[in-house]
């Protein structure tokens, strides 16, 4: 039985649905070295910002009960760095190049859209970042900044934009659904919850930033029951990201309503593990008999 794992936002084509979330593989380069980065869905970059930044003070990250706390700053060398020394490199996978994008304030937003506007597959507008003092997640916890962000993005670029989504939020579906309102092609959710560990001989944070993102096993249900909820309340595809692990965790997210997924923390366990993840649906769907990846998207029954 030949298994169809295609999906698509729009227009733009995916040859599956497993992407690389941003911030957990660099710019994809670095994965390139251990495997085809062409078997993957598509790679998403490290955010990429107008200008240089250094990003947090370390320590950056530490480990916590079922995931991991970091709070690396949105560190990278700039959008001309970018132009000039990565995406040389990385225009060269066969897979869909996703650029992440975020700014400090929304004409910078606009900026980065416009600069790479015909320049790569598609941007993710990252208004959720939690461990940066400007931008980021403040633009993605105020419904106004959220909606003229977008807006602006959408102006300034005819690529497919996706929206990567905050849940520290009350309604991340309302956040979701101005997306949708003013021009995003799909929203991705969930970026990192906020928190804290301190370390108790010092009695100071763990990390050099105070607070960091919670990531991996432990924010698992939390992200699934977004997508849920946010998928039922959109019409635009949406990508779930938040503790998926393996492909159970991934036939998971599909069911509960994306359409297609990111991986992140699995990586730094493993990283191969995206590989292993594509190869674990195809043998599910084989074995249930069905030929579409799309036939299970938001089929979760409601009891």
């Amino acid at each position: 039985m030949n298994i169809d794992l295609t999906v698509k936002i729009n227009s733009l084509v995916f040859k599956n649905p497993v992407l690389t979330a941003s911030g957990t593989s660099g710019y994809g380069i670095e994965l390139s070295r251990l495997f085809h980065i062409s078997k993957l869905g598509g790679v998403i970059t490290k955010s990429v910002t107008l200008k240089p930044r250094m990003g947090n003070l370390p320590p950056r990250i530490t480990e916590t009960p079922c995931g991991m706390l970091n709070s690396i700053g949105l560190e990278n060398k700039g959008i001309k760095y970018f132009l000039s020394e990565i995406l040389p490199q990385i225009k060269r996978f066969k897979t869909v190049i996703i650029v992440s994008i975020a700014g400090e304030t929304i004409s910078e937003y606009a900026e980065l859209a416009k600069i790479l506007d015909g320049k790569v597959d598609a941007l993710e507008v990252n208004i959720s970042c939690p461990n940066v003092k400007k931008g980021g997640m403040i633009f993605g916890q105020d419904s106004s900044a959220t909606e003229k962000v977008v807006r602006a993005v959408r102006e300034s670029t005819s690529l497919p934009i996706i929206v990567k989504l905050t849940p520290n939020v009350a309604r991340i579906e309302e956040f979701a659904k101005i997306c949708e309102q003013n021009g995003a092609d799909a929203v991705s959710l969930v970026n990192t919850y906020k928190g804290l560990a301190i370390d108790i001989n010092t009695r100071s944070s763990k990390l050099g930033s105070f607070t960091g993102g919670v990531s991996g096993p432990a924010i698992k249900p939390l992200a699934l029951y977004a997508v849920w909820i946010v998928a039922k309340n959109v019409r635009i595809p949406v990508v779930g990201c938040g503790g998926i692990m393996d492909w159970k965790d991934a036939i998971e997210f599909f069911m509960a309503g994306a359409s297609l997924i990111e991986i992140g923390s699995a990586t730094f366990r493993d990283p191969e593990a995206a590989l292993l993840i594509i190869k674990g649906i195809t043998s599910f769907l084989r074995k249930k008999k069905i030929e579409n990846i799309n036939k299970i998207v938001g089929v979760t029954n409601e009891n």
